[in-house]
């Protein structure tokens, strides 16, 4: 694997814009029916949102693995993808897109042009941001974090995780045995985590603090403990991490100037995954159609969706069904 060096112009068969899973399984197919692929993404590391934000989380729906840690899948799929000799263009943004008769011309921020003759979305929720804390105003990198890529820094810390959702709870799930203590703290009675989560938290040693909020970081220089406000009532206590797992802003960013059809920050495609251009197809969370379900695994299963009704645009001559796999080995 290596990222191509910025360059003026870049000829390609299909461009994958989104290295996450169904990029990267894309990038495979591709590969795998005979196209020449290239891969934009804006993150500066394969993997997308599993490698920014969860690269320790154990993966629970994907075929062939009961359980799977996030840093371990991205890492297969970057074997297979590399099976299709990728060109890969990281920590670079797709701003525009003009479709011609031959193809489409895909420009980044950086000045470089890629000219394909199909294009496959894969971008997930867009580029994202983390929502703050609003009592964590100067604190982030000083004891505050939004995700937790490694749980070895939390080692032996009083750690402090605000939110009710998954990353919430897998992460002081994941914390728990590592930590010194763990509390989460949520400003409702209700969560928004998979149940079978919850319930193993309430199950381990992690406090759970309900209808509160952290209403102030304190340290000289460095976090060293926090206010919690539960009904009006202020309580302190020791802690040297928070992590703020209140969920992100997501943005599809300059694709949805591109003239294809956006519904409610999702891309609308057909059964073939093709967008209303006709060179443009998409797959994964990003896409948007009757019965949608938004899990790795159907992601997996658009991609192979997109990349053989691409392949018929990329070359008229070919067929859509690529016969099994199996069949060339």
């Amino acid at each position: 694997m290596s990222q191509q060096s910025a360059a003026h112009t870049h000829d390609t068969d299909l461009l994958v814009i989104g290295a996450g899973p169904t990029g990267l399984f894309a990038a495979y197919y591709a590969g795998f029916r005979g196209m020449r692929i290239a891969v934009v993404d804006s993150l500066p590391e394969l993997g997308g949102q599993i490698t920014a934000m969860y690269p320790e989380k154990q993966i629970l729906d994907v075929a062939g693995f009961p359980s799977i840690k996030g840093r371990d899948l991205v890492e297969g799929l970057v074997s297979q993808a590399a099976t299709g000799s990728p060109a890969y263009f990281l920590d670079r943004t797709a701003s525009t897109l003009t479709e011609h008769e031959e193809g489409v011309v895909v420009g980044l921020d950086d000045g470089t042009e890629i000219h394909a003759k199909a294009v496959l979305i894969t971008a997930g929720i867009g580029k994202f941001s983390p929502r703050p804390l609003p009592a964590g105003d100067g604190w982030l990198g000083r004891g505050l974090e939004f995700f937790v890529p490694s749980f070895a820094p939390y080692a032996g810390k009083d750690v402090v995780i605000v939110g009710g959702g998954d990353s919430a709870f897998d992460w002081a799930l994941h914390l728990e045995p590592v930590a010194h203590s763990v509390t989460l703290v949520h400003r409702r009675d209700a969560f928004r985590a998979h149940q079978r989560t919850v319930e193993a938290v309430r199950s381990s040693s992690v406090e759970i603090v309900t209808r509160a909020e952290v209403s102030a970081l304190k340290g000289n220089g460095v976090l060293e403990s926090i206010d919690i406000t539960v009904d009006g009532e202020v309580t302190n206590r020791p802690a040297q991490a928070v992590v703020a797992a209140l969920g992100f802003v997501a943005d599809l960013g300059p694709l949805q100037h591109w003239g294809i059809e956006v519904e409610k920050r999702h891309v609308v495609v057909d059964s073939s995954m093709r967008t209303n251009l006709q060179r443009v197809f998409a797959a994964g969370d990003v896409t948007e159609y009757p019965g949608k379900v938004r899990l790795i695994a159907v992601g997996f299963g658009e991609a192979a969706t997109a990349v053989n009704n691409a392949a018929v645009v990329v070359d008229p001559s070919a067929h859509v069904f690529p016969g099994h796999s199996s069949e060339g080995s």
